[in-house]
Formats: C-alpha cells, sequence, structure tokens
C-alpha cells in the first residue's frame, strides 16, 4: 500500500534565496557607559534614518566582556534589530545566550569593489560556486599525458550593475548588492537607495542614499539634483538638516569621502 497519502503537503511553504540589509555596528570598547552614550548620540544625529533596522553586532576586536543583555535593551530602546553577531570566545557565547545568533560577514569586501562597466540591468545576484580543482581530482586526471595544459580557471564574475528606469517613491529602498547603482528618476523624501559601490541618480536626491554599504571608501554618489535627507559613504554619513550650501544644493554633485570626511563638491568643481 502507499504511504504518499501520509506524506506532508509540500506546497505550503517554499525556500526562497533572499538578500538582508543589515547595518553594522562595530564596538571599539565593553564598557556599557561609553556605549551608551555614544549610541545616543550617534540616533540623536542619524534622526529616524536608523530606526527598524536590522543590525549585525560586530565585538571582534573586544577581549573583555560585553554586558550583552544591557547593551540589546538599548539597542532596542532605539527600535533598532539585533539579529546577529560577530564575536571571539566568551563573547560569542554569551552573545548566544542573549539569543542572538553567530554570523559571518568575512567574505563581504571591504574596500576597493571594482566598477562595472556593464548595462546589464539586474535585480539578483549569482551565487558564487568553488570553481577550483580539487588536488584529488586534478591528480586523478592526465596522470598518463603530463603534457596536456591544465584548464584555466573561470574569471570571476563581475558584478551587475542594477538599473531602476522609474522615481522612488517615500517608503520605498533599493540595494544594489556588490555593485553600482543607477536610478532614472527622481528618489522621493523618505525613499532609500544603497549600493555596495556607487550610485548615480539622473533626476532629483531628495531622499537618503548610502553607498559603499560594504566598506568601499573609493565609493562615490553623483547626482543631477542634491537635496537629500541623508548621505552615506563607507559608513561616514551626514544628516542634511539645514541646507545645503547654495554651491551645490540643487544642483549637480558628487559625494566622496577625502581623509574620511564626507566631501560634497559640485561637478564642475576643478578641485
Amino acid at each position: 500500500m502507499s504511504d504518499s497519502s501520509s506524506k506532508a503537503d509540500l506546497s505550503a511553504l517554499d525556500f526562497k534565496s533572499a538578500t538582508l540589509y543589515a547595518v553594522r555596528v562595530v564596538l571599539h570598547t565593553a564598557n556599557f557607559s561609553a556605549l551608551n552614550a555614544a549610541l545616543d548620540q550617534r540616533m540623536k544625529d542619524a534622526g529616524a534614518f536608523f530606526e527598524n533596522e536590522a543590525i549585525v553586532i560586530d565585538a571582534t576586536a573586544l577581549t573583555e566582556n560585553v554586558d550583552w543583555s544591557s547593551l540589546l535593551k538599548a539597542l532596542k530602546a532605539h527600535k533598532l534589530l539585533p539579529i546577529g553577531v560577530m564575536a571571539n570566545n566568551q563573547n560569542l557565547e554569551a552573545a548566544q545566550r542573549e539569543g542572538l545568533t553567530a554570523v559571518d560577514l568575512s567574505s563581504a569586501p571591504s574596500k576597493n569593489i571594482a566598477p562595472t562597466s556593464s548595462e546589464t540591468v539586474s535585480t539578483t545576484q549569482g551565487t558564487q560556486t568553488d570553481t577550483s580543482l580539487s588536488s584529488e581530482a586534478a591528480s586523478s586526471q592526465n596522470t598518463a599525458h603530463s603534457q596536456t595544459q591544465a584548464p584555466k580557471a573561470p574569471a570571476e564574475p563581475v558584478p551587475a550593475t542594477m538599473v531602476i528606469n522609474r522615481p522612488l517613491r517615500s517608503g520605498q529602498r533599493v540595494y544594489a548588492k556588490g555593485g553600482d547603482l543607477i536610478v532614472v528618476g527622481m528618489v522621493s523624501q523618505g525613499a532609500e537607495v544603497i549600493a555596495d559601490g556607487n550610485i548615480h541618480v539622473y533626476g532629483p536626491l531628495r531622499g537618503k542614499a548610502m553607498a559603499g554599504a560594504r566598506g568601499d571608501t573609493n565609493a562615490r554618489i553623483f547626482t543631477t539634483q542634491l537635496d537629500p535627507e541623508l548621505l552615506a559613504v563607507a559608513g561616514v554619513y551626514r544628516v542634511i538638516e539645514a541646507s545645503l550650501e547654495t554651491s551645490v544644493r540643487n544642483k549637480p554633485a558628487i559625494i566622496q569621502l577625502i581623509n574620511d570626511k564626507l566631501d560634497i563638491l559640485p561637478l564642475d568643481s576643478k578641485g
């Protein structure tokens, strides 16, 4: 007799690949008073930009014990959502006891992400596979033909540039993972554009723009009309509370890091 009737209906759920954007909060001290004061000031400066964001806490540089319970309460009080942790030894164990999951961001590029000239429109990224030949396979192939040329390793895939051919409304967020982002249209107040590489906005930039999201300090933001709420490059951000200088407000501009400082320059600047 078939037991098919006892099997669960697999159509009830599916596993799908997904990309989750998360903010990394890097701890430079285990002193909770110092952490709490810095957190209060950071969140005050950023306004509501980081509210309800998923965050990963990076404590890999610390050897002292972190007060995880107090830290998590402080983060949640600012409407931040801790979902993972990077830590070592006793700090990792203590964080896991508080319900955090260990994550590994070591494969994420931290700088010098090469720009792409590809015109391919893409909203997804392909998974990377191991293209190297194992030692066992290498030794078992062509052992009797030592003069056979070894196959060349495939070139690493170039990240695709994401192109958005429409305006972005308040509440919309676009994240270009691993590459550049081009928006042909307006980025409205309340909209967010994020890229691991550069951001190009051919239209008014009135929302939030974060380039170099994984730490690429060479990333830049370009726009034909600058009037943003927040600008960030490689984690260095500036909340625009007052009007910008007349040389760049509502004009073509470029935003880049110079000596770890966020500089906003007119596109026709000779400097």
